[in-house]
């Protein structure tokens, strides 16, 4: 009898995982989490492009444009009561786009340059984690499951972005490593940030937002390759038609796989 009622009782663990997999709207860190993320930085690149440049619309008018779609995305995002992997990736995409924005209005409209850009861009995200991390007491994924987390999680996100655009350009161009180069200097760091995270103790949420942030100028260097002047090293293809194949290539992998809640630390 005892057997029989202790049998039909969840235990603690199995309790805290499903509550996790209720709460948390963020996705399971895997390989398709960072091959998608990968593309939507691209995708952001190419598209802040086109509506910058392509379309004329300048930098500022197209970082309101922009901000305007993520502060939507952000509330949408909060508002829903579980993880939606459309509406999470849509949310992603418009932190890239407003990143790229951003990036290049404070680099190049305010005249201080891809160094000066990543230095005030890297003292904002490091302000934001300590405040996020101060207010809530922990900055892991899995922690965002309260309306103010998400906040903080969505700004880092955007920071994150803004830095990983003027990081790219600075490596690109400023140092002249050229776009080809520069993907395999960001590529080369983050595959050592996944052998840190196998082999290693350091912090999984130390590496988690490392990756997070390199996975960003990789982005903004393989959007230019795609989109610059043959003469510049790029490829010279439209800005909208390499915005497309990413988005189709983004859509493609969400309608393929199957993505789960996040319900560990990383």
């Amino acid at each position: 009898m005892n057997t029989t009622l202790s049998s039909q009782v969840p235990s603690p663990t199995l309790n805290r995982e499903s509550m996790m997999n209720t709460l948390s709207k963020v996705p399971e860190v895997t390989l398709l989490f960072w091959v998608i993320k990968v593309a939507a930085t691209t995708l952001g690149e190419t598209a802040g492009d086109a509506l910058s440049m392509s379309l004329d619309l300048g930098y500022l008018v197209s970082t309101g444009i922009f901000a305007i779609i993520f502060a939507i995305a952000v509330a949408a995002q909060i508002k829903s009561h579980h993880f939606n992997k459309w509406l999470y990736w849509g949310t992603i995409i418009a932190t890239t786009t407003l990143g790229t924005t951003i990036a290049d209005f404070v680099t190049r409209s305010l005249g201080i340059g891809y160094a000066g850009g990543s230095a005030l861009l890297l003292s904002l995200l490091g302000l934001c984690l300590f405040l996020w991390h101060h207010t809530m007491g922990s900055i892991a994924v899995d922690s965002v499951v309260k309306p103010k987390a998400e906040v903080f999680y969505w700004t880092t996100i955007m920071f994150s972005q803004t830095l990983g655009t003027a990081l790219g350009d600075w490596v690109a161009d400023t140092k002249g490593m050229g776009y080809t180069t520069s993907a395999i200097i960001f590529g080369t760091l983050l595959t050592l940030i996944a052998v840190a995270h196998f082999a290693t103790k350091i912090s999984k949420t130390l590496l988690f937002w490392s990756a997070f942030v390199l996975t960003r100028p990789l982005g903004a260097v393989l959007g230019d390759f795609l989109d610059k002047p043959l003469d510049h090293g790029g490829l010279a293809l439209s800005r909208f038609g390499a915005s497309a194949a990413l988005l189709v290539f983004i859509i493609g992998c969400l309608v393929i796989f199957k993505q789960r809640a996040s319900a560990k630390a990383h």
